[in-house]
């Protein structure tokens, strides 16, 4: 990857990588034209592209997929986290063919274009992996033009000048404006998201949105509670006036110790009413920085739906879906945060819950949107403290 700086645009070529290293990759672009800035990572999952591109959380990245063959099951509006793609374009070794499955009502290539998201095809997508592996997440920018036109100057210099996601606060930019409430539990076949709620009284949830996926919200109807959704912002006035029975930190984007600034005052005070908490991903984040520990920007992060989780209480390994840039620290959390799960790729942390008062979090997926349904159990663990 270090040697790749062609000097000419190869015949055909439609769409390109400009990394702020200087390196150049060339491929074919689909979806809308453009070009876009940001964080450029790997995905390892091999299903659930749709659900990848809307999760907010990738909000100012461009995802490189490893599985070759993204695209060939189409599009459709069932497989989405969120209603317009936060990410901000794809990367694909193989070109998007026509849609082979029976829930297709879109190719690829007009849903992208549909959203304003570019995707490039033709990449070696293993040895971008690998650079991106040994020399960190690097700012780039992707571009498609139809007519091959690119002004590559202009686009290394708009990638040298991205400030990175350190420091930036994202999940204000991606979370909902007003409070609502959810409807609709887990898909089924033939159904859709049906309403599993029923008549029965069930547990007041207020969710914190800081960048929601909405299986989540899903996953919390499936397990027996009632959500209602408030902004990144609330404060812990707004929160307590829906009397909500516990209380749930929401995965997103950015930098936690940006969100922090205005999120954790506001944790640490719903910590206070004693009342169940339940944190994921960045809501995992940010009730560490609001026990008192420290984050750390990773140097390539964990995104994938095969990720094992070691489950310390028992020593059981889940396999997780992950989507994360920032970790806690480990070694900064207090003696009331006890570790509960660690990543088994790298050591580092993926889990803590207070031992003097009823919260805990995980860094990783549990919704399984796309991914595995080991972790499932979380919800109905939060609901039962709940109840």
């Amino acid at each position: 990857m270090a040697d790749a700086k062609p000097l000419s645009m190869p015949v055909g070529a439609t769409g390109v990588l400009v990394l702020a290293s200087g390196e150049i990759l060339w491929g074919r672009g689909f979806g809308a034209e453009g070009d876009a800035v940001g964080e450029v990572c790997f995905h390892t999952a091999m299903t659930g592209y749709q659900e990848i591109m809307t999760d907010p959380s990738f909000a100012g990245q461009i995802i490189n997929f490893t599985f070759p063959h993204i695209g060939n099951v189409g599009a459709n509006p069932d497989d989405i986290e969120a209603d317009d793609p936060h990410a901000l374009g794809m990367i694909v070794r193989e070109d998007v063919t026509e849609p082979s499955n029976f829930r297709s009502t879109e190719h690829l290539d007009s849903w992208m274009a549909k959203h304003s998201r570019i995707g490039l095809s033709g990449i070696d997508t293993r040895a971008l992996t690998r650079r991106i592996r040994l020399g960190g997440a690097p700012n780039g920018v992707i571009a498609h033009s139809k007519e091959g036109k690119f002004d590559l100057d202009a686009l290394l210099e708009k990638a040298r000048g991205w400030p990175g996601l350190e420091g930036m606060d994202l999940a204000i930019t991606v979370s909902c404006e007003t409070h609502f409430g959810w409807e609709g539990g887990v898909w089924k076949l033939g159904a859709g998201y049906d309403d599993t709620r029923g008549e029965s009284k069930r547990p007041q949830v207020v969710a914190i949105d800081y960048g929601s996926k909405r299986n989540i919200f899903r996953n919390l109807v499936q397990a027996g509670a009632d959500v209602t959704v408030l902004p990144a912002t609330a404060t812990f006035e707004q929160v307590m006036a829906f009397n909500p029975d516990g209380f749930f930190l929401s995965n997103g984007p950015g930098d936690p110790a940006a969100t922090g600034a205005y999120a954790v005052p506001v944790i640490r005070q719903l910590l206070e009413t004693g009342k169940p908490l339940f944190g994921i991903c960045l809501g995992h984040q940010l009730l560490g920085l609001a026990v008192g520990a420290q984050t750390t920007k990773m140097f390539q992060g964990h995104r994938g739906a095969n990720h094992p989780v070691k489950r310390l209480e028992d020593g059981a390994v889940e396999i997780t879906s992950m989507n994360h840039g920032f970790a806690v620290e480990r070694e900064s959390l207090p003696a009331n945060a006890r570790e509960t799960h660690v990543s088994l790729f790298d050591g580092s942390n993926a889990g803590i819950e207070l031992t003097d008062r009823p919260a805990f979090s995980v860094q990783y997926h549990p919704e399984a949107s796309p991914g595995p349904q080991d972790s499932l159990y979380l919800f109905e663990r939060f609901v039962g403290m709940m109840a």
